[in-house]
């Protein structure tokens, strides 16, 4: 007797054809959905009207495009890393256990978090000295 489980593929193998599939709710997203539906009423009429294969390649192109997107912002925070050989030389040194594989991932990994880390403390401060005049 095995205790090994396996993932079934997406869509999967493991599905009939009869079997409905389920997706989940999230009534938070439902609810920013229904709010843009009300304040776009000419669009929403321009996508019910759009024929399937249509509305399925609109789909695709966004995930290519976030995609791209993704892309991009690893490739311009490596060129970052890469023009600064301290800068470099120290991600270098942080990932040296990682697999050779995955080390320019885990680079651009840790060089977002630190940019996210740093914007979100420098926002405190910026609106402090702001301040209301008298």
């Amino acid at each position: 007797m095995s205790t090994t489980r396996t993932k079934a593929p997406p869509g999967g193998a493991s599905e009939t054809a009869n079997e409905p599939r389920t997706y989940r709710i999230n009534s938070e997203v439902d609810g920013k959905i229904d709010k843009w539906i009300a304040e776009h009423p000419k669009d929403w009429d321009y996508i019910k009207t759009m024929p399937r294969d249509r509305l399925e390649r609109t789909v695709v192109l966004n995930e290519v495009r976030q995609i791209e997107r993704q892309q991009r912002v690893r490739e311009f925070t490596m060129n970052r890393i890469n023009a600064d050989p301290k800068l470099k030389a120290a991600y270098e040194t942080l990932v040296k256990d990682v697999p050779e594989d995955q080390r320019e991932e885990v680079m651009t990994q840790m060089a977002r978090q630190k940019q996210r880390t740093v914007a979100r403390s420098q926002t405190p401060q910026q609106t402090q000295t702001q301040g209301v005049a008298v």
